[in-house]
């Protein structure tokens, strides 16, 4: 069952169990989210990367996994730069992820390079307990 913590203005947040329909209601909950700011623009890139980070939290961590958007308008007060949107995903698992390179055959590995190469800044942070993996994306014409 998704537990959706918040959901108020410029910032939409849940809470999903780590079990295998997580990937696929993530998707789905950012993306209605998306829709209802009215970013479609970065709709399929953001789903994308929720997807990688959210399959390697359920792939490696055994809580529940968090999902928060926050739009950033720098008109508004925000830090530095132009308008974006920001992207953490969050499991109890403090070890953060490393980034490699994938060969050809691999089937797995290129998740975080998909982060890396399609955000124009990303990381980690560690919480209380466990860590979160953040991006940016920026908000074409805004």
């Amino acid at each position: 069952m998704i537990g959706v913590i918040d959901t108020d203005g410029e910032c939409a947040e849940w809470a999903f169990p780590a079990e295998p329909g997580a990937v696929r209601t993530a998707r789905h909950a950012v993306r209605g989210a998306l829709r209802a700011w009215g970013l479609e623009s970065v709709g399929d890139v953001t789903v994308l990367l929720v997807s990688e980070l959210v399959t390697n939290s359920l792939r490696y961590a055994s809580g529940p996994i968090g999902v928060r958007l926050v739009r950033r308008n720098p008109a508004a007060g925000s830090p530095v730069g132009g308008a974006a949107l920001l992207v953490e995903v969050s499991d109890p698992l403090p070890d953060p992820p490393r980034e490699r390179v994938a060969h050809a055959d691999d089937e797995g590995g290129r998740g975080l390079h998909l982060v890396a190469v399609s955000s124009q800044r990303w990381g980690t942070r560690h919480g209380k307990s466990g860590k979160t993996v953040w991006f940016e994306l920026a908000l074409p014409g805004e």
